[in-house]
């Protein structure tokens, strides 16, 4: 399969990141009656963080999609969307709940909260809104696809051309999907890199990037279920609810 070089790459990357962003970011304005000031005030306004998942991430995965066809490739097979084979599946599953439950012990021992402002603050905005079904669509769903597309798939494609390059291939993107989540502080941050880490090794053992998605998926899911099981019984703000 014929693939864009490293630099052509990252250019690609980058370009249909930010076109998503600014796509996003202007229907975001648009929303909140053209004034910026009012979106950069409340950038965890979980109306706005839904509206901005729901829109860039379908807009980045078809510019990717776009520069694999101009690589004269098939899409799906440029960008992993293959199935994995079910051992893959049901091993990936039990890795993926170790690394959660590790992470939330870590944390917990540290005296570290498992719910971050970010997500305490998008969470009972959006339920504020009546926004929570969109909301967790767009967490659940949308945000993985477009973030394993870009990152487990375009990147990874681009990055890994033999096996003596897939392991520095992963964690250059690892570092690079780890610091697109700045809502986080440095602990989550470094999660989100561990993380990386072992989805890039399921990609690159599967060959699948739909398998990395579905693994995105459940630790969202973890990380939106943590959240909900808070608010419900830790939180004080019950008459949001």
């Amino acid at each position: 399969m014929k693939t864009w070089g490293y630099w052509a790459t990252c250019a690609w990357a980058v370009v249909a990141f930010l076109i998503g962003q600014f796509a996003a970011l202007a229907v975001v304005v648009w929303w909140r009656s053209g004034r910026l000031n009012a979106v950069l005030d409340t950038p965890y306004d979980g109306v706005l963080v839904t509206l901005f998942i729901l829109i860039s991430n379908p807009i980045t995965i078809a510019v990717l999609a776009l520069a694999a066809r101009l690589a004269r490739a098939n899409p799906a097979d440029y960008l992993g969307l293959v199935w994995p084979q079910p051992r893959y599946v049901t091993t990936g599953i039990i890795w993926l709940v170790g690394l959660i439950a590790l992470g939330d012990a870590l944390l917990f021992v540290s005296g570290r909260t498992l719910v971050t402002p970010f997500q305490l603050q998008s969470y009972t905005t959006a339920a504020a809104a009546g926004w929570l079904p969109a909301m967790a669509f767009a967490a659940i769903i949308v945000a993985p696809a477009g973030e394993e597309i870009l990152f487990r798939g375009f990147l990874f494609r681009g990055f890994v051309r033999s096996e003596r390059s897939a392991w520095p291939a992963i964690v250059v993107i690892s570092v690079l999907w780890a610091a697109l989540h700045i809502q986080y502080d440095w602990a989550g941050m470094l999660q989100i890199f561990v993380i990386g880490l072992f989805l890039g090794f399921v990609r690159w053992r599967s060959g699948s990037t739909l398998l990395t998605f579905f693994l995105h998926a459940l630790f969202n899911l973890e990380g939106t279920m943590e959240t909900v099981l808070f608010v419900k019984f830790f939180s004080y703000s019950p008459h949001l609810f």
